[in-house]
């Protein structure tokens, strides 16, 4: 679950290249991978496009998964100025952002409910160069991903750290905010060493 990043948005062939899909081909078969990612979406429920709202909310439900990944609050962090390109005229999401841990504990528990047997993963976002459109690298790196580590600890719920995979690669961020097919890549072979404890399989097509 995710918002543009996880859907694949910027990429060619994103039914082939976003992560979830190169991360389906590297587990094969036995596993049954969903992309439940929708562009601009927000973890925040008074955010401008909140996830709760979109129909892959619904449908990523309905799925009860036995495993989930959540990578959201990207588009939490938009705010006027601090350095984000084309942030003149921003949405101000994150106004609200005391409201951030108890949306992301109410997305959890809702799965949860779905599947009592849900392993939760929550994602450490990954970085920007600065950021675009709002969304806010600093604000990410500085105050979102904490939050996120406060989710997992409070929640018991396992991180995947896929910030520190990606820092400093800025050539992988076309926009500056979303990854290329590279980078998409290694987000997917860092969400499967998480899931399996195993390197990803480097001849993987």
């Amino acid at each position: 679950m995710g918002d543009s990043i996880t859907y694949g948005y910027g990429l060619k062939d994103r039914q082939h290249d976003a992560y979830p899909a190169v991360l389906s081909r590297l587990l094969g078969t036995g596993w049954d991978v969903r992309n439940f990612g929708h562009s601009g979406a927000t973890m925040l429920n008074k955010g401008d496009l909140p996830y709760f709202k979109q129909k892959e909310h619904a449908e990523a439900l309905a799925f009860a998964p036995d495993i989930v990944v959540i990578m959201l609050g990207t588009n939490d962090s938009k705010h006027r100025g601090a350095g984000s390109l084309d942030a003149d005229k921003a949405i101000d999401n994150w106004q609200y952002k005391a409201d951030f841990v108890p949306n992301y504990q109410a997305l959890i528990a809702e799965f949860r409910k779905a599947n009592p047997q849900v392993k939760v993963y929550v994602c450490l976002l990954t970085p920007c160069f600065p950021g675009r459109w709002g969304i806010n690298g600093q604000t990410i790196q500085d105050e979102v991903n904490p939050l996120v580590r406060q989710v997992a600890q409070d929640d018991q719920a396992s991180i995947i750290d896929l910030n520190t995979p990606l820092a400093g690669k800025k050539n992988l961020f076309p926009d500056t905010v979303h990854p290329n097919r590279t980078g998409a890549r290694l987000m997917a072979e860092t969400v499967y060493q998480a899931l399996t404890g195993k390197p990803a399989p480097a001849n993987a097509q």
